[in-house]
């Protein structure tokens, strides 16, 4: 009896030990975008991935799809206003919808040509629980992105 307890007693404590209630990124990613959103005074439409967009010029001549190959100006910051990447100046940036994060994938042809729009997108449609270059895992990711053309 004594060996069947001290097998016992581990196994009873790993399984204590994960029924740890574990609340999903996806609902800590949306508290923090609802915070940013409330603590800047923004207003947003919420789109059904859960991306959160403002269309600040919708643009016009039709919308990309995920085989475009799209011309950008954009800037990419941080909840906190750390900016990890951006277009400089007059500059543009040409990418395959296909070849982006998916957060792009969906964001993107919301616009048409020329129109421009704020985007902030929950970390599991970005980079995940990976760390890149000035983004540590986990993050929201917000772009302000001009859609210049696309084909």
């Amino acid at each position: 009896m004594k060996q069947f307890a001290c097998l016992l007693l581990p196994i009873l404590l790993l399984a204590m030990g994960c029924s740890k209630d574990v609340r999903p990124q996806s609902d800590i990613d949306e508290e923090l975008i609802d915070a940013y959103l409330t603590e800047n005074q923004i207003t947003a439409e919420r789109h059904s991935s859960g991306i959160y967009y403002i269309i600040e010029e919708p643009g016009s001549g039709g919308s990309p799809n995920i085989g475009s190959e799209v011309q950008v100006r954009y800037k990419g910051y941080l909840l906190d206003g750390t900016v990890f990447d951006e277009t400089q100046g007059s500059q543009t940036a040409i990418f395959f919808l296909s070849n982006v994060i998916q957060g792009w994938q969906i964001s993107i042809p919301l616009l048409m040509k020329g129109g421009k729009g704020k985007f902030i997108i929950p970390s599991q449609l970005a980079y995940g629980r990976y760390d890149r270059p000035g983004i540590p895992g986990n993050s929201v990711l917000i772009f302000e992105v001009e859609l210049v053309n696309f084909q």
